[in-house]
């Protein structure tokens, strides 16, 4: 037993936990000031240091603030109580089919071959609509709780992300370009570091006919209305993941429309939550894919009817 006490135990730094959880160091230090916790240790220089089942109940609490939970009524919870708000038992491990859990344990053994044999197989079975829909939307759910849980590292998302993002490039540019309206242009802002939702959304669009022109992730808002302007583009659409801060969406976005010409549509989408609880005028929020395809007959309808210009937008109520 003394032995055990006295084994080493695995501490992070600082600087280790705001990569590992995304949250920043002056907001860790607020909330051990204002909730005590964290309550970091510290190190023989001095350094604060955290224990991992800190770091596992910061990851959770991120997970939830980013959907919207405020820190104080939350952070008192346990991780128990945490990871129960984040996924209720029974309602994700019963909605996974079982060729998500091939993937899933093929992408937890490093099979990296047969994960994207397996990834490339369920494309061709279920072509790119459905692909996007009923297979890379709960996956991405998925590796994101799993991550959030301490059951995949970093390193093992980021091989998932890879690997999807090679097969829709390759899906994408087997798609007939008929270069038909809307031309959209696709990107997102500064510090919004996921593109796969990005690919996702191009996918959708080129199903629908629509002529895209991708910029890849994080594009200052100037480069933006430049390359709008350039490439005589009718929508902007931008991806916006949970990790992205509600004030970073509605500020960003408020200051892409003031600039850019009125009748340049904008079109947000991705699972940050603010899309769906906040409104900014002249731009449409477009929560999920599936929102897509009646977006682009809108804007056509739109214009073939001579209407110019983008409506009054709002997000979508949800539904009961």
């Amino acid at each position: 037993m003394e032995g055990s006490k006295n084994a080493p135990r695995t501490v992070f730094s600082i600087s280790a936990v705001e990569r590992d959880t995304g949250l920043s160091k002056d907001t860790l230090r607020v909330w051990e000031r204002r909730y005590r916790f964290p309550l970091p240790e510290r190190d023989h220089n001095g350094e604060r240091v955290f224990t991992q089942e800190q770091v596992d109940k910061l990851r959770a609490l991120k997970r939830l603030i980013d959907r919207g939970h405020r820190p104080s009524r939350i952070i008192g919870h346990s991780l128990g109580e945490l990871l129960a708000l984040v996924a209720p038992p029974g309602v994700m491990t019963e909605a996974v089919d079982a060729n998500l859990d091939v993937i899933l344990d093929l992408l937890r053994a490093h099979r990296i071959a047969e994960l994207r044999q397996a990834l490339s197989q369920t494309l061709m079975r279920q072509g790119l609509c459905r692909f996007c829909l009923e297979t890379i939307a709960p996956l991405n759910q998925q590796i994101g709780e799993q991550w959030m849980r301490g059951q995949l590292e970093i390193y093992e998302e980021h091989l998932y992300t890879e690997t999807l993002q090679s097969l829709l490039r390759s899906a994408l540019a087997s798609i007939p370009q008929h270069g038909q309206p809307p031309r959209v242009l696709l990107t997102t802002f500064p510090n919004e570091q996921h593109s796969l939702g990005l690919l996702m959304a191009e996918a959708m669009l080129a199903l629908e006919g629509a002529s895209c022109v991708s910029l890849g992730a994080q594009t200052p808002i100037r480069d933006i209305i430049s390359a709008a302007a350039t490439h005589q583009v009718d929508v902007i659409a931008l991806s916006f993941s949970l990790a992205c801060p509600a004030n970073q969406v509605v500020d960003g976005l408020g200051e892409l429309r003031d600039k850019i010409a009125e009748e340049v549509e904008i079109w947000a989408g991705g699972s940050n939550p603010t899309l769906i609880r906040r409104g900014v005028k002249g731009v449409q929020a477009l929560p999920t894919l599936e929102a897509i395809p009646a977006a682009v007959a809108r804007w056509r309808a739109r214009h073939a009817e001579g209407r110019p210009g983008a409506e009054s937008i709002r997000p979508p109520e949800r539904s009961t």
